[in-house]
């Protein structure tokens, strides 16, 4: 199966697992997309062009990365004037893998989630006693208690004589 969708003002034909780089779109590394401008769709000779979109089909995608495509140069001259610009430009590319395309308003498959696993303890966890026979019993432990605060000494410096005076 194969569509051919319509995205960032260019069209890309794709199939299932396929990877494409496409315009950034919004979205995080792990996140879906849907892509709801599918021009035309095809399965072995069956083919659905639309007019100017296919009703109810739909490309859902997964984004695996945001990166920046290589630096384009522009470079500007005309002759005989002394005139030179250059300029770069590195454009903002989303890669997504299509995972589903979905035709005639079918579903998409919910990925499989991992069961979960009850666990119950057999015993009931006891609390721990704290100890206090013995000890005397105070507000904090010795360590958070503070030391006293020691008065700053402040040195006066000796006035500096000239050579030469």
């Amino acid at each position: 199966m194969f569509a051919i969708i319509k995205t960032g003002g260019k069209q890309y034909k794709v199939a299932a697992n396929d990877i494409i780089r496409v315009e950034k779109l919004v979205g995080a590394s792990g996140d879906h997309i849907e892509f709801s401008d599918v021009l035309m769709a095809g399965q072995g000779d069956s083919i659905k062009v639309g007019a100017p979109l296919v009703t109810n089909a739909m490309v859902c995608g997964t984004v695996l990365d945001q990166i920046r495509d290589d630096k384009i140069i522009i470079f500007k001259k005309k002759k005989r004037h002394n005139y030179r610009r250059k300029n770069g430009h590195r454009q903002s590319l989303t890669v997504i893998r299509i995972t589903d395309i979905l035709l005639d308003g079918a579903k998409r498959k919910a990925p499989a989630s991992p069961e979960k696993i009850e666990t119950q303890s057999k015993t009931p966890v006891q609390k721990a006693t704290p100890l206090t026979e013995g000890k005397k019993a105070s507000s904090l432990p010795e360590e958070m208690k503070t030391a006293p605060v020691k008065k700053a000494t402040v040195k006066s410096k000796k006035p500096t004589e000239k050579l030469g005076d």
